[in-house]
């Protein structure tokens, strides 16, 4: 059986036309982001020369911001930070949609906030994007991936590696599920 016919896929991705998605910035800005990213990432450019860069570029950071080496930002014009929060190496904003993260938010090593998806049902396989907010005091900890819609709450906890596909209300903790003991 093919994966086409098990999974119940119908979509021709020849026709994808990524109706409704608004980049927001023109192509030049797109490329000049690109470009620059690549070097204001690195491990020797300066934490507070990051953020002023990002803050050109046009995302929001308010002050106390740490953005750490290795941190992929899609677009800084759809980033929203709030003071003193940290960002840490190797994390992935995939912000197709806006991304607010709050105050005094701990985004650990290697987060994945990913606002874009696809619609299953879609014969074109469009988008099905939604924006991702983090309120303030939570913490995302390392190898987390939090997907498009979701909310975490006030003071939430987000446990290493786990999938976050739904709200996580504001105090509670959000666990990866464990293993089967084998």
């Amino acid at each position: 059986m093919s994966t086409e016919a098990s999974s119940g896929a119908s979509w021709c991705l020849a026709d994808f036309t990524g109706a409704g998605y608004d980049k927001g910035r023109p192509k030049v800005i797109q490329a000049l982001w690109l470009a620059a990213s690549d070097v204001i990432m690195n491990w020797w450019f300066p934490g507070r020369a990051r953020v002023a860069v990002l803050r050109a570029f046009g995302a929001k950071i308010d002050g106390g911001v740490l953005i750490r080496h290795r941190v992929r930002i899609h677009w800084p014009w759809k980033l929203s930070v709030g003071s003193n929060t940290w960002i840490g190496e190797g994390t992935w904003i995939l912000n197709l949609e806006p991304v607010t993260i709050g105050s005094n938010v701990c985004v650990s090593q290697d987060v994945m906030l990913c606002t874009g998806s696809h619609d299953r049902h879609s014969p074109s396989f469009e988008f099905d994007n939604a924006p991702i907010v983090i309120r303030d005091g939570a913490w995302v900890a390392a190898r987390a991936t939090v997907l498009r819609g979701v909310t975490i709450g006030e003071r939430a906890i987000v446990g290493a590696t786990a999938l976050v596909v739904q709200d996580v209300a504001p105090g509670s903790t959000s666990l990866a599920p464990r293993a089967a003991n084998i």
